[in-house]
């Protein structure tokens, strides 16, 4: 949804007296998982900077990809700080592929310490390491994505505005538009 159209939804729902809450969002655990995911995302996007830089000379068809997936990653990051519960399962997806890219990929990067390969810009062996580490990155970054998917962040709950006369609607009568509570959501 574009912002112009959700300020445009915002100001209709003002005009009307109503207020939207994100209950889900206020929840500590909910906080918590958005920062685990952004912080996942960010330091798969670093792993992954590390291991292109560093073998930027024998990068030859992943060099595309990886630079995709960096971009990619960094949107997502950008989206889990806007609440954007729908990048979640992309990056649960995502996650999962780059661990296949990194599991398939790590011995290659070991078995170029040999003679006859042209060497990378860093120590072979030191990215076959940080290509392992991707691995156990994007294990947590499936885990805590498919967390903060079942966590509701969506879930909008309209209340009637007090600045907006009585029951929260300007021409209402007292009590028409109180609202009952909303039903917990499980965190």
């Amino acid at each position: 949804m574009s912002s112009t159209l959700r300020s445009r939804e915002e100001a209709d729902r003002r005009k009307r007296g109503v207020i939207v809450t994100h209950p889900n969002r206020d929840k500590p655990i909910a906080k918590t998982t958005r920062v685990i995911v952004i912080v996942l995302l960010l330091v798969s996007v670093a792993l992954m900077l590390i291991n292109t830089i560093g073998g930027w000379k024998v990068l030859e068809g992943a060099l595309p990809v990886q630079l995709a997936l960096i971009v990619v990653y960094l949107v997502m990051a950008f989206q889990t700080t806007r609440w954007s519960r729908g990048v979640l399962p992309f990056a649960a997806a995502l996650g999962v592929l780059l661990a296949i890219f990194a599991l398939v990929a790590a011995p290659g990067w070991f078995n170029r310490d040999k003679a006859g390969f042209e060497a990378p810009g860093l120590n072979a062996g030191l990215i076959g390491v940080i290509t392992l580490l991707i691995i156990p990155v994007q294990m947590l970054l499936i885990a805590f994505a498919m967390r903060g998917f079942n966590q509701g962040w969506n879930v909008e709950l309209e209340r009637p505005d007090p600045a907006a006369g009585a029951g929260g609607y300007p021409d209402a009568s007292p009590g028409a538009g109180d609202y009952p509570d909303a039903p917990p959501f499980p965190a």
